[in-house]
């Protein structure tokens, strides 16, 4: 091949290609945990905006109405489950304060902000007045730090919500533009939904039933330890809450790992000290444990959450290295590469060791037959598997064409 035989036109788009991808990949990676974070909201709010699409058949409103009036109100609670926890660990005087001595916060307002008993003491009528409000514009506009904090967190949000906005209504359209354009008999198509069947259970069925429960331990241990008799309240409340949050993703026994012994030590401590109302506190917060923070979140989410194909200990592995590996979004980093690694070794990499055309059973229409598959030209079974593919649409499929909205209704049914 010589020199003037080079296609030098069609080179150079290859080399803008490249150039695009390269710029593209900078900014995923510079962004990387705003983008996966905003993936698991994706995942965590396409059942709630299933439902909403049969009331509501605007693919834009119907996922508006389930980001801004359930996500960002739920991310706002946890926002505030962990402002509390922040301010704990700034009492406990531990290693991560370094990192809390960023936050543009006094240890006065982080008190006032996450005690759940001086919040219901606070006089509000004195403090939304005309004097206050401007007070506070100006106490805002000298406090520069602060609003680049806040702002800088602001965007991180917008870009999350606005990722799973996208994903919500143009993923469907996404999906079959890629198989479309990349799929060989339908192995894009194969590959692409078993990836996002575990993504489902990953995110919705564990990351959000963890997040869930933590957040809600946190304000219920928080509310408990205002009505807790002296010397017997619940030992480091939020840091409980957080920890019973991350236990929940052990299989089996969960949050118990943490309650349980918890509980314990406090009917020790409260027989011990003879605290007075000592062990009926104990058992509310055994109750409250229990029902409250374990059992309901469990019996809400578990309709929603479908069969699990990857191994307990792997996804295991996954919750507990991501983080030591990537930082704090490693808990939704790690599991999506175990589940790319999975099903590429499950469903692509046998056909590319043996050499043989891409044809996985999930879209082959000849494992249907019982005697096998019968003899048949190569693109004749690359033109069935395309049109088993073509047909295939995805659950937050708009009404584009009558197969895929056939499909999303087929689904949402399955996942009610």
């Amino acid at each position: 091949m010589t020199l003037s035989d080079v296609d030098w036109s069609r080179t150079a788009w290859w080399g803008v290609g490249a150039l695009l991808t390269a710029a593209l990949t900078f900014v995923v990676y510079s962004f990387v945990g705003t983008f996966v974070f905003g993936v698991f909201i994706y995942y965590a709010t396409r059942p709630i905006y299933n439902r909403i699409r049969r009331r509501i058949p605007q693919t834009s409103v119907a996922a508006a109405v389930a980001i801004f009036a359930m996500t960002l109100p739920a991310l706002l609670l946890v926002g505030y489950a962990l402002l509390i926890v922040a301010n704990q660990v700034q009492e406990l005087n531990i290693a991560a304060n370094g990192y809390l001595a960023q936050l543009p916060f006094t240890e006065s307002t982080l008190d006032a902000l996450t005690d759940p008993s001086q919040i219901a003491a606070l006089d509000w009528q004195r403090y939304i007045t005309i004097e206050t409000v401007s007070g506070t514009v100006n106490s805002l506009t000298q406090a520069a730090g602060t609003l680049a904090f806040i702002g800088t967190g602001a965007i991180h949000l917008f870009v999350m919500l606005a990722v799973a906005f996208y994903l919500l209504r143009d993923g469907a359209r996404l999906g079959r533009y890629l198989v479309r354009f990349t799929d060989q008999a339908g192995i894009v198509d194969a590959y692409g939904l078993a990836v996002d069947r575990d993504l489902k259970s990953v995110f919705f069925g564990n990351i959000l039933n963890a997040i869930v429960t933590g957040t809600i331990a946190v304000i219920v241990y928080s509310v408990l330890n205002v009505f807790a008799p002296v010397g017997g309240s619940i030992p480091a409340a939020a840091l409980v809450g957080l920890l019973a949050g991350v236990a929940s993703l052990v299989p089996i026994v969960g949050m118990k790992l943490v309650y349980v012994p918890v509980a314990v030590f406090m009917a020790a401590r409260a027989v011990a000290n003879g605290v007075t109302g000592g062990l009926a506190f104990v058992l509310v917060f055994a109750l409250a444990s229990l029902v409250v923070v374990d059992t309901i979140p469990d019996l809400v989410l578990r309709p929603y959450v479908s069969g699990r194909s990857l191994h307990v200990g792997a996804v295991m592995l996954a919750y507990t290295l991501g983080p030591l590996l990537f930082g704090w979004y490693g808990i939704f980093l790690m599991p999506i590469l175990l589940v790319l690694v999975v099903h590429f070794v499950r469903i692509v990499l046998p056909e590319l060791l043996a050499g043989e055309p891409l044809r996985p059973y999930a879209v082959d229409p000849t494992h249907l037959t019982a005697a096998g598959p019968p003899e048949e030209s190569g693109s004749d079974a690359v033109a069935a598997a395309k049109a088993n593919a073509d047909t295939r649409g995805n659950v937050d499929s708009g009404p584009d064409s009558e197969g895929d909205s056939t499909h999303g209704e087929r689904e949402a049914t399955e996942e009610e």
